[in-house]
């Protein structure tokens, strides 16, 4: 099993971009009452220095791992679900809505169905439940049903990412998890958005969607290179 900080090491270097534009999106911190395409490129940025990131280990990585390309589709459709989410007052929430929920269809696939650990099921599903129980009465109209629909697809995403994590015997892999903890913060934002969009505005909203927005994306992406361990491990030791 490769070190984190084997890994740091090895991956770090292709995370500039993503850091650098992350810092870039917190420090600009574009009011989101004046919408723009400018303020949408700046949102996405991050997004797009992840594709980079992806792209960056090589054109057969991604040819030959399936999981690699279905989180790289993930995170384009992202970038559109954050460019959508830009005018979500003009009317677009729910287009951001329909992007994210792909986006999470196609993590799911890329966790992949093995292990099933149905108790790690049972245990997000009773989260998702209860989470969309206490939204309920503060939703409205389509919005009823969206926010259920939505509720169910990244509880689902969140279970295929907890499952592949394995504690025992040392079976796990820093890549299984860091797709678990992103799953974990991507249900913390929108959980976030969802509070402070249906109930009541929530204390520094913005910047705790984002900031585990833009980790969660990151770690999901980290979780895609987990077949180039041995040869991170060859390459530092």
């Amino acid at each position: 099993m490769v070190s984190p900080v084997t890994v740091v090491k090895a991956e770090g270097p292709k995370l500039v971009p993503f850091i650098k534009a992350t810092c870039v999106y917190f420090v600009l911190w574009l009011p989101t009452s004046s919408p723009s395409w400018f303020s949408a490129l700046i949102k996405c940025l991050p997004i797009f220095c992840l594709w980079i990131f992806l792209l960056a280990h090589g054109v057969s990585f991604l040819g030959d791992r399936s999981s690699a390309r279905k989180i790289l589709a993930g995170l384009i459709f992202s970038s559109l679900g954050d460019a959508f989410l830009i005018w979500q007052e003009q009317g677009y929430f729910s287009h951001g809505l329909l992007m994210f929920a792909i986006t999470h269809l196609l993590y799911s696939s890329a966790f992949g169905m093995k292990p099933l650990n149905p108790r790690a099921g049972l245990v997000v599903g009773v989260i998702s439940g209860i989470s969309y129980a206490l939204l309920y009465p503060y939703l409205s109209g389509p919005f009823t049903y969206l926010v259920g629909v939505y509720a169910a697809i990244i509880g689902f995403m969140a279970w295929r990412a907890i499952a592949g994590l394995q504690l025992t015997n040392d079976l796990w892999t820093w890549t299984q998890l860091s797709a678990c903890l992103g799953a974990v913060l991507f249900i913390m934002s929108d959980l976030a958005i969802a509070v402070n969009k249906f109930c009541f505005p929530l204390p520094y909203s913005r910047a705790i969607i984002m900031a585990t927005y833009y980790a969660a994306q990151m770690l999901i992406a980290l979780s895609a290179v987990e077949c180039q361990d041995a040869d991170v491990a060859r390459k530092i030791a």
